[in-house]
Parts: C-alpha cells; sequence; structure tokens
C-alpha cells in the first residue's frame, strides 16, 4: 500500500478499492460539479496572517458547543448508505468518532438503524432528519429520543433530490441493478465484490419498521421525494416534538439563521450539502462571518473541508464546529473503521501544526486578524459573435 499522508491519498486508495458507481456515488455532486469546486477554491482563497515571535510550545485544540469541550472542533457528518463503502460503515463511523471523543451524526439514510447505533457504540450520537412524511419524521424523532440521542438536525435543502449526473450515467439506484457493465466493474473490483457477496448491499435501515398498514407513509417512501411542503410552521412543530438541541442544516443566509433562531432552534449547519443539491451555489464559508455577527446561537459548518487548516479558517471565522463528510468517507471506504481513526489523526495533526505556524496557544486565539482572504475572481465573459 501506497504512503497515505493526506485526505486526497486516501481518496485516491478508495477510488482504486470501489466499484466505479459506488465511487460516483460517494464523490459525485449536482449538475457539473462545479458547486464542489466553489467549495474548494473558497476555502483556498483564504489565506494565513501569522503571528511572530510568541511562545506556542504548548497547543490547545478543544474548543467548546452546547456547554461542553470537544478534544477538536470537529463531528462526523451525516451520510446516507455507508454501508456501500465498508460493512456496517455507520458503526464504523460512529466508533470512530466515539474513540476519539467527537460527535457522529446519522443520517435517517443509513444503513444502520437508530437503534443498532445507540446499542453498539458508547459515545455521543446526534441524529439527522430528512422530512419524508410528517407522520414518518416524528416517528424517527421519538425512536432517537428514545435511544438517546443528544442533538437533531434537521436538513432543509433537500426539497426535491439534486440532479447528479454521475448516478444517472451510471443507472445508480437500490437495489444495484446487475447490467453486464456492473458485473465487469465488480469483478474488476474484487475486495469490494467479496465483502458486498458476504454481508449483503446495504438497505435503509431506519425505513424497515415502518408500520405496514400506514398506506400514505408507505406511499412517501416508494416515491423516494422529501416532503417540499415542510416549512417554518413545520419548523415550529418539530421543536415542540423534539426537547433537547436542534440544529437546521442547509442555511445559507444570515436572514435564514436569524429566523431559525426566532423559531426556538439552538444553532444552524451552514452547508450546500457538499455540492450535490444546487451547483451553482455559495459556499458555506462564504457566508460564515454573516451569519456569525447576525447570531450568538451556535453556527455549524460543512462542504469541501480537506485539511486541518481548512478547519482553522471556519474557527477563525466564527465556526463553532466543522463537520467532515467525504473526508471520513475516503477513510472508510480505503481502510474501514481504521481509516476513519487515521483520517480524523490527519486532521488533527495538520490544525495542531496551523495553529503553531501562525502564532495561536489555542483555538480560541484564532480570529479574522490571522486570515486574509482574497476577492473571488470575476467570471469570465464571452462576447458571442454575429452569425
Amino acid at each position: 500500500m501506497s504512503l497515505l499522508i493526506n485526505v486526497d491519498d486516501y481518496r485516491l486508495a478508495a477510488r482504486r478499492r470501489l466499484p466505479r458507481r459506488v465511487f460516483d456515488y460517494l464523490e459525485g455532486g449536482a449538475g457539473s460539479e462545479s458547486g464542489m469546486a466553489h467549495n474548494r477554491a473558497a476555502l483556498a482563497r483564504i489565506r494565513f496572517r501569522p503571528k511572530r515571535l510568541l511562545d506556542v510550545s504548548a497547543r490547545d485544540l478543544s474548543h467548546p458547543i452546547f456547554h461542553k469541550r470537544l478534544p477538536m472542533p470537529l463531528a462526523i457528518a451525516p451520510m446516507g448508505l455507508n454501508g456501500l463503502f465498508w460493512p456496517e460503515g455507520d458503526l464504523a463511523l460512529a466508533r470512530a468518532a466515539a474513540r476519539n471523543g467527537l460527535p457522529f451524526v446519522l443520517s435517517t439514510a443509513a444503513s444502520s438503524s437508530i437503534e443498532d447505533v445507540a446499542r453498539q457504540v458508547d459515545g455521543e450520537l446526534w441524529f439527522q432528519l430528512y422530512v419524508v412524511h410528517r407522520r414518518l419524521a416524528e416517528q424517527l424523532v421519538r425512536r432517537a429520543l428514545a435511544a438517546g440521542y443528544t442533538t437533531l438536525i434537521l436538513t432543509v435543502d433537500v426539497v426535491k433530490n439534486g440532479i447528479r449526473e454521475r448516478d444517472l450515467r451510471n443507472r445508480f439506484r437500490l437495489p444495484l441493478s446487475m447490467t453486464p457493465g456492473a458485473l465487469w466493474d465488480g469483478l474488476t473490483h474484487p475486495r469490494w465484490t467479496i465483502s458486498a457477496m458476504r454481508r449483503g448491499l446495504p438497505r435503509l435501515a431506519n425505513f424497515t419498521e415502518v408500520a405496514a398498514d400506514d398506506l400514505d407513509v408507505q406511499a412517501a417512501l416508494l416515491s423516494r421525494n422529501m416532503d417540499a411542503t415542510f416549512d417554518w410552521d413545520g419548523l415550529a412543530w418539530l421543536r415542540d416534538v423534539w426537547p433537547h438541541q436542534l440544529l437546521v442544516k442547509g442555511i445559507l443566509s444570515a436572514a435564514d439563521a436569524v429566523r431559525c433562531m426566532r423559531y426556538g432552534t439552538d444553532g444552524v449547519v451552514l452547508s450546500n450539502h457538499g455540492g450535490r443539491q444546487l451547483d451553482e451555489c455559495l459556499a458555506p464559508i462564504e457566508v460564515l462571518a454573516d451569519v456569525r455577527a447576525a447570531t450568538r446561537a451556535a453556527v455549524l459548518i460543512d462542504s469541501g473541508f480537506r485539511r486541518g487548516s481548512d478547519i482553522a479558517k471556519a474557527i477563525a471565522l466564527g465556526a463553532d464546529l466543522v463537520l467532515v463528510g467525504r473526508a471520513a468517507l475516503y477513510g472508510l471506504a480505503a481502510r474501514g473503521e481504521r481509516g476513519v481513526d487515521e483520517v480524523i489523526g490527519l486532521l488533527r495533526e495538520q490544525l495542531d501544526d496551523t495553529l503553531a505556524q501562525v502564532g495561536c496557544r489555542s483555538l480560541a486565539e484564532l480570529s479574522r486578524e490571522h486570515l486574509h482572504i482574497a476577492p473571488a475572481p470575476l467570471p469570465s465573459m464571452v462576447e458571442s459573435l454575429p452569425s
């Protein structure tokens, strides 16, 4: 095995191990995927302005969130069908997060159920909710509450599934179809295929206990569409149902963030779904400073974070926590639970190095003064010639 020294190395290792259509499901974004590239470009435009001649011999990476202090400002983001990438992928991610003292967010579309993860993982568990149908949403929320999940994250940026062209070209859907091309893809990736044959392909584990006689819910599940009628009144209803910390994920404006607080939420997650929903979309890091200035509530962020230095930039701009998605999945798909541990370790080491290099003894000392943000380049203008 080649040396794995950064997240990109784990990405390449994951691509080698996974069949193409499975890797494309992990990697792909909406439309032309310019939104994914924009997430990274927006982070790259932020450069550091170090301060010198300071004693940084000891550094503290811990950071407060919800009246507790995490060993670093990181959590594992909610992601669906993780069992595609490694057997019992959700459990592997959750165990690695727990071992590192970090929260794990279980997706509604997980391959392991709310109850299974709670039984098998001794760590802080959060639950992410997709509203497919109001009655189903209430069932899922009450199950998470009964299982001991501490925080609920409502995702609001999937009113309609994004147009992901890789998945369309690959005819990716569940259950996976067995076309000649798919069979060849499996044969040329034997490690993944043997594992899938032994364990079976993943299912949407949280939906297996839905009552068969609830025809409205069953119809909503078969359509695989979200409830596009869910609005601010729905958020008020959810606030009444869930008694613990409630976050709204998919926010990209200070106005929406402030309105979430008026409805009693405890914070927001700035997110464009990793570029998987709307291609021509702002990067969350671009709105972070404005949202931070508008509210004292918790501000979390995801989309495009690959290095510890990216995490440092978000903290300097006022984020309370960074959620990592694909970075953790690259580790999972390459080396299972061990790979997730290793990716977390890399991010920790890079964050510590960044603190030392910019002249900070703790994350609390990081501020906007340590950053220089270059203006976004103007879009190229192409003049059309008369025919």
